[in-house]
């Protein structure tokens, strides 16, 4: 593989690494690592090839070599999400300035496609709620699709720009901005952001960066903590960022403990700290993270609405009640014919901030309600709070599991009748319906692999 630098960005980097340039330099012409964060509340087993952990982040693995994802039912199954692997050194920065077993309210504010949202899921505690949003439309559709493969119910996924969030004064103890940036740090792996890079483009995102972090400042609580990340070197979207916000704010910056993570550099400027991941460093790409806390008084609003939500009907709940594991944690709603469940610590929150923002999704859409009959939604699924005990579950062979995701017909325990769960690898994947004679595939016709093996 070649990789030519833009000459100003050569320019830069030179200047910034010295002797250091010719390896950061060589390290582009080299593949880029492949790694995955395991779901660590879902159970069955992988054929990953697993070559060596990842040493800031409990969940994350590097594979000796890049399988093909789409080819693999346990990945459609939501059992590990294929992630970069310096980014999920968001762990060591929630760990260390977070009390994560708290009923924490978290704002991950650019979120798609979903990797820091799906990590946040498995660190954060039962009891805390995760807002999940994505500006642009089409990528916030994609984010509520990792979501939902994910399997968490205490969640909401919102398609909002980060002003809408100032109505929310002080709502939330975290914040995650990882902000869109010129990525630099992703040179090695993806060609088209080399070619779009130029100074202009820097100094824009800059200037647009600021823009997310002051929209967004007001919604963080007073000692509340805000997670700036970008996948970027350049100082005027990193450090620089980071002196504007101290000199505008009161902020706090909190120190992390990376001394047993070598490669990782400490940033100081103007008081401010940051770290930064370098490719020829650590085993990862590009990467730039910073904790602030912040001490400006915040009046925080009343997270109280009109009652919007239904109630499905009686006949309906009990039905419900055998489908999920310890489901007086849950509280259902209807909307039209569709039941979703929600956490019961954060319903009220959860229906205020539906007449706040725009929703994509919320909780896990549980089934749909015909003559009071239901049909079980594709999400349920793939839930962590599901009962499979409840449901006949049918294990597939991988030619039977890729047929499933490419919606094709099965041939499967023929004679019987009802909806049955079927599995891969003990990893639930979706439903059919077994209707005697023939079988109903209720695989998402949008989500439907296309292929071949």
């Amino acid at each position: 593989m070649t990789n030519s630098f833009p000459i100003a960005f050569e320019k830069r980097m030179q200047q910034r690494l010295g002797k250091e340039f010719d390896v950061f330099k060589e390290k582009h012409q080299t593949p880029s690592p492949t790694s995955i964060r395991m779901h660590t509340l879902k159970e069955g087993n992988t054929n990953l090839p697993i070559d060596e952990k990842i040493s800031w982040t409990e969940s994350g693995y590097y594979l000796k070599e890049r399988p093909s994802f789409t080819l693999d039912p346990v990945f459609h199954a939501g059992a590990y999400y294929v992630q970069e692997a310096s980014s999920m050194f968001l762990e060591q920065a929630l760990k260390q300035s977070v009390d994560l077993t708290a009923s924490l309210r978290v704002l991950d504010l650019c979120a798609a496609p979903g990797g820091k949202s799906t990590h946040l899921l498995n660190l954060i505690s039962e009891d805390a709620l995760l807002i999940s949003n994505e500006v642009i439309r089409s990528r916030a559709s994609i984010l509520s699709e990792n979501i939902q493969k994910w399997g968490s119910a205490n969640v909401v996924v919102t398609n909002n720009d980060p002003e809408h969030f100032q109505k929310l004064s002080g709502f939330f103890d975290v914040m995650v901005v990882d902000a869109p940036c010129s990525g630099e740090g992703l040179f090695r792996k993806d060609a088209a952001a080399m070619n779009e890079w130029s100074e202009d483009n820097v100094a824009l995102c800059s200037q647009r960066q600021r823009r997310i972090l002051s929209d967004v400042w007001p919604a963080l609580k007073e000692n509340g903590i805000l997670i700036y990340c970008t996948c970027t070197f350049s100082e005027e979207e990193n450090e620089n960022n980071l002196a504007w916000m101290s000199s505008g704010h009161d902020v706090e910056f909190i120190e992390l403990a990376v001394a047993s993570f070598p490669g990782i550099e400490t940033i100081r400027k103007e008081g401010t700290v940051g770290y930064r991941f370098y490719p020829h460093n650590v085993n990862g790409e590009g990467f730039f993270i910073s904790v602030m806390r912040k001490k400006n008084t915040q009046q925080p609003v009343r997270a109280r609405g009109k009652k919007v939500f239904n109630t499905p009907s009686k006949k309906v709940l009990e039905q419900l009640d055998h489908w999920v594991k310890s489901s007086k944690q849950f509280r259902f709603l209807q909307q039209d014919d569709l039941i979703l469940m929600l956490p019961a610590l954060h319903y009220e929150e959860i229906e205020f901030l539906s007449q706040q923002l725009h929703i994509v999704s919320k909780g896990t859409a549980v089934a749909e309600v015909k003559h009071e009959k239901l049909i079980p939604e594709h999400a349920f699924a793939l839930s962590v709070h599901l009962d499979r005990s409840h449901f006949k579950v049918i294990d597939l062979t991988l030619e039977q599991a890729l047929a499933y995701l490419r919606k094709e017909n099965l041939m499967l325990a023929e004679g019987e009748r009802g909806f049955a769960l079927v599995a891969y690898q003990n990893y639930p994947i979706g439903w059919v319906n077994l209707l005697g004679n023939r079988i109903n595939n209720l695989y998402p016709s949008s989500w439907r692999i296309r292929m071949s093996s």
